[in-house]
């Protein structure tokens, strides 16, 4: 009778173990929507004849500050045998003290029947994102020492004119800094600029001595009208800032924020004709 009773449940996972079971992998990965809210995903292959469930994750990297830890905490997530996941965490700051190159490290609690144990694994990162990131991150930190630039404001226009993306960049007295142009998304481009151009030029010199803000605003046009492009969009509102620091050229990331983000995606669909 009791068995039965239990026909039908779900099998328990196998019990904790100091090891992945033979057969699970993990990798590292950033995915394009993970750009914006600054996350990466732990991806789990379970290449094993049994159930895996797994509590606490954690990245431990060198390169950041701090481990990375699930987005959704206490969560237990179940990864059937042959099968796989991917479980969102948050991205801690880079420690631009450190020259580590890696690799990361995932720590995994697995959960047994009656208990549970943490894993230490390996966790390649295949796409080579956590030494950009780092990089380009580091960059910024050290522009910032001169000036930190943002985006302020942005007014749609009627379809067939170019709106315009406010740039602010704001210098903080400490270094210096050349802000040599901004170059186009793939959503985004800027009115004027010859297709065979990569970056609409800005030419800002900043020294240690400028107090004053630079306000620059720049002649937004659509890239592209697909109605799939907006409602896909991942980074279209992530521009590349060409930069110029010590006398070496760089880039660095500017995200334009949640809010500018929506008024703009609803600016491109009115422009193009699909918004409501």
């Amino acid at each position: 009778m009791l068995a039965g009773c239990t026909a039908g449940t779900a099998e328990p996972s196998p019990a904790a173990a100091p090891t992945l079971p033979s057969g699970v992998t993990v990798e590292f990965v950033q995915l394009r929507a993970d750009v914006a809210p600054r996350q990466a995903q732990v991806h789990i292959e379970n290449g094993s004849d049994s159930a895996l469930t797994v509590g606490e994750v954690r990245v431990e990297d060198a390169r950041f500050q701090t481990p990375a830890t699930r987005v959704i905490a206490d969560r237990i997530s179940r990864v059937p045998a042959g099968g796989s996941i991917d479980i969102r965490v948050q991205l801690p700051a880079v420690d631009c003290a450190s020259a580590s190159e890696g690799p990361s490290r995932a720590v995994l609690e697995i959960v047994g029947g009656s208990a549970s144990g943490e894993v230490t694994a390996s966790a390649p990162d295949p796409l080579g994102f956590v030494a950009e990131l780092h990089a380009r991150e580091c960059l910024l930190e050290r522009v910032t020492d001169a000036a930190a630039p943002a985006f302020t404001g942005f007014s749609p226009s009627a379809p067939g004119e170019p709106a315009t993306l406010e740039l602010t960049v704001t210098p903080t007295g400490d270094a210096a800094v050349r802000v040599a142009g901004i170059e186009r998304t793939n959503l985004l481009d800027f009115a004027g600029v010859p297709a065979e151009e990569q970056a609409y030029p800005l030419d800002i010199e900043v020294t240690a001595d400028d107090t004053a803000p630079v306000v620059v605003e720049l002649p937004l046009v659509p890239f592209r009208c697909d109605p799939h492009a907006v409602q896909e969009d991942k980074r279209g509102t992530i521009f590349d800032v060409r930069v110029e620091l010590d006398g070496e050229p760089g880039e660095i990331e500017l995200f334009v924020g949640e809010e500018l983000r929506g008024r703009i995606l609803s600016w491109v669909a009115s422009w193009c004709g699909f918004g409501s």
